[in-house]
Order: structure tokens, then C-alpha cells, then sequence
């Protein structure tokens, strides 16, 4: 059997091994992993009683947060490690299936066969491949210990350390996911077939019954003696259903919007399309979209007779093929949870949704095959092939399934090509566009979204998002107005939208309107008090506004917040910076740098940003900052050169310099600005021609002899120095290379500059 076991770890890396070099999706992975808070603070006793005391994405699942947890504290957010434990959790899930179903029924290759399907079945790629589906393979994982524990618990009913085993397991299942909750019909179906518990009931294929539990003295047990065992789980099972129903909220679909008898006609119709999926996975999507006015009345008769006719031929034969009518209630019974009639979400049915339930399937399916084989007398040569052939199509499907879970573009654009009417599909390939900056075919995508929606009740949420979407891709490409026009009919829909009102805010904002913007913003904050972008945003409009105490209170707010951001703590410093708190600020950036990775580079970051804003004093302090942490970094040295140079202390900035090409000689631009300054300079301590030739040749030469602006700088160097034919014809070449350039304004000074050179007259040229 250890063979077995690592056959069926070896094929399930071989298909979903991929995964280890997949991303993130934008698709729940960001409300699940790298987006939320909780766990990329990693794994903590604090973290683990919020994640035992809170509903998280609309679910109650502590042990699935926890996990992540875990995988955070471990890996950061390293997604090929998130995607791997999905892998291995899966792997160790097909192994525990093998091992139960080979104990309860004896049949090794049988048990070995469904394992397999089960592990590399294409439909698995949606809860494997998915870091967010880590509650489905979790869940999993623990529902099968939970069984191998019941296994155990037969052969001596009367331990309740055993039964405690499995209400354990049990518990950390439902935990992990709710639709655990069928456990307990699950294991009544086990009583009656393989385990053979079911008084009345037994047949001699009952291989659990007849052999292990009748030599230990185990009795069977009338039906309602089995449910009675099963009440303590069951009522286990109710809580969570429950709890599971009030955390789902806003996700639960009203019957206003889909109506019992279209929800009654998707389930019957869903389970054709489960069984056509298990038998033909090809078509397979990440949504499916409900249908828009329900299915056929002919659709839904059709599928409920097929259905009754399969339940009915399976009932006859309960006493010579009970794996037949086990398998298939064990199919039935575990899609209920999630088929549809208590409605969560807008799709009509999920891949996901296969992952326990088709187990069943595939022991009917397989035993059905060993049966109807040992009949005709097959050989085994005929069954193995038979088994081989299955599962190397399967995983060669499954293969090319995974593949489509690699990133968002892929797996969007897949689902386009899958289901039709896929508004979902529509706005989130929109979303991946607008981050890659395709603003049109982004816009092209909302639309098609808002065309396909008004014939979808159950969606008004997404009818909100794809408006707010469309107005987010808008406003990038500066069409304010249409922008406007759409986070307003977002509003519409979904008043209690703080992010709409944020980015609408911001259109108005933008557009100049502030008192406007303001009002947003504090409505977006009346909803969500630590709303991160709306303090921000307001923050800094207040700033524009001059409110500096106003605009300080919101960035107070946000380091409360977010107090281990440095972004955070680099906004607040430039706020007190603009009210005239030097020191506080300085601060403020101190806290920011000892927060990042890499302080000098965040203090560089700074002084870049406040050069730009001509502050030269707070420039020249963040670039002294960043060389007191490492007086060997050339570009603060030669940013610091630059903010003196600006600022117009000439020595410090010709020191700066020196300094910068001491531990870098080849900088171009630092050698250029160098030349230009001891060429130009008023300070005759400072100024020395034939030194600014050679580093303006120097720079020259290191930039290819083709940088109008560098030859430009060696034509006034040969002037300070007399050298007036050199500059002359060094500024002639200047020139052409800035008329070939379009630099109007150098060619233009180069040609006032030329006329001076001929005539023998030093230029007196302004700072570069």
C-alpha cells in the first residue's frame, strides 16, 4: 500500500506542481491573504482568538484564516508556498481517502482507483489551485479523519474517547468550512454500505461488517438506533448552520430576486451538470453565471426525471449493489449545503462544489466496473487498462485545467471563452486591464458587463461594481465627467458604498470642486471610521486647502490605523512639514525609515520628492539622513550635491560631488553638473576651466559623444578655460544634435552662446 500512497502524492504533484509558480488572484485571494490585515500580521494567540471570534469574508472558517496565517508567518507572501501547502494538503486528503476505503471494504485497487480520480480529476483544479478554496481542501483533509475516526469508533462503539475522536475532527472540519456538515448522513450511509451496521441491511459485500466488526462482537444496529448515535454531530452541524447563515449576511440571495421554483429548477439542472462535468470536464470556468430567466420548464422536467430514474434504479438494487445507492446518496446528500436553495452569491453552480460529493460518483462508478468485470470474467490486464487509460487523460486535462489558474489575465479571459453571459468575467478581466493600463479594452469590458446585467436581478452588486469599475477606468483616462455620471449610478444602487464615494471624491477633486470632494469623503468615512484611502484623500485636500489642523487630524488618524506603515508615517511628516513643524516631521520620516526594509532609499525617496518641490533645506536633511546611515551611497551623495547646488551653496555642493564620484566615477549626469559648476561658478576659489574640460569630456565620452546637454556643458568649460574655437565648435555640434532633438530652448541659447564664443566672449549662462 506504501506504493500506492506515493503514486497518488507523485500524481497529484504532477498535475497541480504548477501551481508553486502561480500568483496571487485579485479574485478573493486579496480579501483572504495579501489585502488583509489579520493575516499578514502572521500568526499570533491574539490573530487566532480575533480569527476564532470573527466572520471573515462573509464565512465563518477560523481555521482556514489560521492556516493562512501560518503560511504567512512562515512564507510572507510567497504565493508559489500558499499554493503548495494547497498541494500537499490535497495530496495527504487522496492518500487518507485510499487508506479508509481500503479498510472498510478490503478492495485495494478499487480504493486505490477512486483516490486517483479523486486527486486528479480536473474539476479538483479550482479548489487546488486556488489559495482562497483553502477552506475546501482544509475541510477536506479533516472530514476524512473525521471518517477514519468513525472506522476506528465501530469496532468498539462503546469508547467514547473514539467518539470524541470524531466529533473532534469533526469540529476542526466545520471549521474549516461549513459545508462539513453532512458528516453525519455521510456516516449513516457508511453504516449501510461498506460497514454493513445497518440491521436489516446487511449483505454479504459488506466486507466491514463480515469480517472485522464480526469477529470484535460488534452488533449491528436498527436504522434509528445509528441516527441516534449520529445526534451529538448533528447537532453540531446545526450550529454551524446557523452561525453560517446569519455570518453570510448581504450574500444571501432574497427570494424576491431569484424565486424558490427557479432556484428548485437550477438545483435539479446543476446536478446533470455535475455528472456531465465528472464524465466530460471540458468547459470548465471560475463562474458560472445564473441563468437569466431560469431554465426551460422542459430543461428542469427532463432533469428531475433523469434524476428520479437513476434514484429509482439505484433503490432496487440496494441489497445486491449497494454501493450503487450508497455512492449515489452520498453525491446527493453532499451537494446540499451548496446547491442552491439557500442561494449565496450570483452564480448558478462551481467546481468547487464537486470536490467531496463526486467521491461518491466514484465508487459507484468503480465498484459497478469490478462487479460487472468479475461477471464477464474480465482479466485484470483489461481492468488496468482500462484504469490507466482514465487516468492519464485525466491528468493530462486536469494539467491544462490548473494551467488557466496562473494569473488573472489568463483565468478571466478563459471564463469569457467558457460561459456565456459572464458578467463577472466581463468586470474582473476589466479590472486586470485597468491595471495594466489597456484603459480602452478595460472600458470595452464594464460595458459588455452593463449590457449583460439588467436581465439579472439576483446581481444588483455587481450591476454597482461594474459602474463603480467602468467610473474607476474613466477617470484614469481623465474623462471626468462620464466618470462622475458612473460612481453616481453606483451610488444608486449601493448608497453604502464607501469606496464609490472615495473615488467620487476624488473625480471631484480633481475636477477642482473640493468642498464637494470633502463631503464624500466624510460620508465614505461615516461608513468605514478607518477607511485608509478616505482618510488619505481627505487628509490632503484639507492640506490643499490650507485646513492644516483639519488635514493633520486625519493623518493622526491614519497612524493609528496603520502604525507600522511607512507611507503612513512619510504622509504625516509631510503635513507637519507644510505647517512648519520641522523637527515633528523629521521625526515622522525617522519612524518611516526604521519601518522599511531599506531606510536609506525611503530617505532618498523623500529628498527626490521635496527637490521637485524646490524645498532645498528639507531635500539636503533627508539626503544627510540617508549618508548617516551609509555615507557610501552615490546617488545620495549626488542628490545632495544637486539640492546645494539649487539651494546655491556652490562649495557644498562641489564636496557632495567629489564625494559621489569617489565611490562611483562613472556617473554621468554627477560629472556633467561637477563641470558645469566649476565652469560657471561666481566663487574664483572654486572655478577651474581646465578641470570642468576634462570632466565634461569625461561625461561626454561615457555618454556616447551624442547629449546635445553634455556638449553643451564642455563648450562653456573651454570657454572658462579661453579655449573659444573649441567651444565655438563644440557648441556648433551642440546645436545640431539639439535641433535633431527638438530642444528648442537648449538650441536657442547655444546660438546666442556661439555668437559670444566667436567673438572671444565668456557666456554667462544660467544654471542648467
Amino acid at each position: 500500500m506504501a506504493w500506492i500512497c506515493v503514486f497518488l502524492v507523485l500524481a497529484v504533484l504532477a498535475v497541480f506542481g504548477q501551481t508553486a509558480h502561480f500568483q496571487f488572484l485579485g479574485y478573493d485571494d486579496s480579501s483572504y491573504v495579501f489585502d488583509n490585515a489579520r493575516v499578514t500580521a502572521g500568526l499570533s494567540l491574539r490573530n487566532v482568538a480575533w480569527a476564532l471570534t470573527h466572520v471573515e469574508c462573509s464565512l465563518y472558517h477560523p481555521l482556514t484564516i489560521i492556516s493562512l496565517m501560518l503560511d504567512y508567518q512562515l512564507h510572507g507572501l510567497n504565493a508559489g508556498a500558499f499554493h503548495l501547502t494547497n498541494v500537499l494538503i490535497h495530496a495527504a486528503t487522496a492518500i487518507l481517502l485510499f487508506l479508509i476505503l481500503r479498510t472498510m471494504t478490503g478492495a485495494l485497487w478499487p480504493s486505490a482507483f477512486v483516490a486517483a480520480v479523486f486527486a486528479i480529476h480536473p474539476l479538483r483544479a479550482e479548489s487546488v489551485a486556488w489559495v482562497a478554496e483553502r477552506k475546501d481542501v482544509l475541510a477536506a483533509f479533516f472530514f476524512m479523519l473525521a471518517i477514519g475516526a468513525y472506522v476506528r469508533f465501530v469496532r468498539k462503539p462503546d469508547s467514547a474517547g473514539r467518539y470524541l475522536m470524531v466529533a473532534l475532527f469533526f469540529l476542526l472540519a466545520l471549521l474549516s468550512k461549513p459545508t462539513a456538515v453532512t458528516l453525519p448522513f455521510v456516516l449513516l450511509l457508511l453504516d449501510y454500505w461498506p460497514l454493513g451496521r445497518m440491521k436489516g441491511m446487511q449483505n454479504a459485500k459488506c466486507k466491514m461488517q463480515n469480517a472485522k466488526c464480526a469477529e470484535q462482537g460488534v452488533p449491528s444496529l436498527p436504522f434509528w438506533g445509528l441516527v441516534k448515535e449520529k445526534i451529538p454531530l448533528a447537532a453540531m452541524a446545526a450550529v454551524l448552520c446557523v452561525v453560517t447563515y446569519f455570518a453570510a449576511g448581504n450574500a444571501v440571495v432574497s427570494v424576491e430576486s431569484v424565486s424558490l421554483p427557479a432556484r428548485i429548477g437550477n438545483v435539479l439542472v446543476s446536478y446533470l451538470v455535475y455528472l456531465r462535468q465528472m464524465v466530460w470536464p471540458a468547459g470548465l470556468a471560475v463562474f458560472y453565471p445564473y441563468p437569466e430567466n431560469s431554465y426551460p420548464p422542459w430543461e428542469i422536467a427532463l432533469a428531475f426525471l433523469l434524476l428520479a430514474g437513476i434514484s429509482g434504479g439505484f433503490l432496487a438494487c440496494w441489497r445486491r449493489c449497494p454501493w450503487l445507492l450508497a455512492g449515489w446518496l452520498w453525491y446527493l446528500g453532499m451537494l446540499v449545503p451548496v446547491i442552491g436553495i439557500v442561494k449565496i452569491g450570483a452564480f448558478a453552480h462551481a467546481d468547487r462544489y464537486t470536490y467531496l460529493p463526486q467521491i461518491g460518483l466514484y465508487v459507484l462508478l468503480t465498484w459497478a466496473v469490478a462487479d460487472w468485470g468479475a461477471r464477464w470474467k474480465l482479466g485484470r490486464a483489461w481492468l488496468g487498462g482500462l484504469m490507466i487509460g482514465a487516468m492519464g487523460a485525466l491528468m493530462v486535462c486536469a494539467g491544462i485545467q490548473t494551467s488557466y489558474w496562473k494569473d488573472d489575465e489568463t483565468l478571466w479571459r478563459r471564463a469569457l471563452a467558457c460561459a456565456s453571459g459572464n458578467y463577472i468575467a466581463c468586470n474582473n478581466l476589466g479590472n486586470v486591464l485597468v491595471k495594466q493600463g489597456k484603459l480602452e479594452e478595460a472600458i470595452a469590458h464594464f460595458q459588455k458587463a452593463l449590457e449583460i446585467l439588467p436581465g439579472y436581478p439576483e446581481a444588483r452588486s455587481n450591476l454597482a461594481k461594474a459602474r463603480y469599475n467602468l467610473g474607476n477606468a474613466l477617470f484614469k483616462q481623465g474623462r471626468l465627467e462620464e466618470a462622475l455620471a458612473q460612481y453616481r449610478a453606483s451610488l444608486a444602487i449601493e448608497p453604502a458604498n464607501a469606496e464609490a464615494l472615495n473615488n467620487l471624491g476624488n473625480a471631484l477633486a480633481t475636477k477642482g470642486d473640493d468642498d464637494a470632494a470633502i463631503a464624500q469623503y466624510q460620508k465614505a468615512l461615516a461608513l468605514q471610521p478607518g477607511y485608509s484611502d478616505a482618510l488619505f484623500d481627505l487628509g490632503h485636500v484639507l492640506l490643499k486647502q490650507g485646513k492644516l489642523d483639519e488635514a493633520l487630524l486625519q493623518f493622526h488618524k491614519l497612524v493609528e490605523i496603520k502604525p507600522h506603515d511607512a507611507e503612513t508615517q512619510n504622509d504625516l511628516g509631510k503635513a507637519l512639514l507644510q505647517k512648519g513643524d520641522f523637527d515633528g516631521a523629521m521625526a515622522c520620516f525617522d519612524q518611516a525609515a526604521a519601518l522599511t526594509s531599506d531606510p536609506v532609499a525611503n530617505w532618498c525617496k523623500l529628498g527626490d520628492g521635496f527637490l521637485q518641490k524646490e524645498n532645498w533645506e528639507v531635500a539636503i536633511s533627508c539626503y544627510q539622513r540617508a549618508l548617516k546611515i551609509n555615507p557610501r551611497h552615490a546617488d545620495a551623495c549626488a542628490s545632495l550635491g544637486l539640492a546645494f547646488f539649487k539651494k546655491g551653496e556652490a562649495r557644498e555642493a562641489v564636496d557632495s560631488w567629489r564625494r559621489a564620484l569617489a565611490i562611483y566615477p562613472d556617473q554621468v549626469s554627477v560629472l556633467n553638473n561637477l563641470a558645469w559648476l566649476l565652469a560657471t561658478t561666481t566663487d574664483t576659489s572654486l572655478r577651474d576651466g581646465p578641470k570642468a574640460v576634462a570632466l565634461a569630456k569625461q561625461a561626454s565620452q561615457l555618454s556616447g559623444a551624442g547629449n546635445p546637454v553634455i556638449l553643451h556643458t564642455l563648450a562653456v568649460a573651454y570657454a572658462a578655460e579661453g579655449s573659444y574655437g573649441l567651444a565655438a565648435d563644440t557648441a556648433r555640434r551642440a546645436l545640431e544634435l539639439a535641433v535633431e532633438q527638438k530642444k528648442d530652448a537648449l538650441a536657442a541659447t547655444l546660438q546666442k552662446e556661439i555668437t559670444l564664443y566667436e567673438a572671444n566672449t565668456p557666456p554667462r549662462p544660467a544654471v542648467q
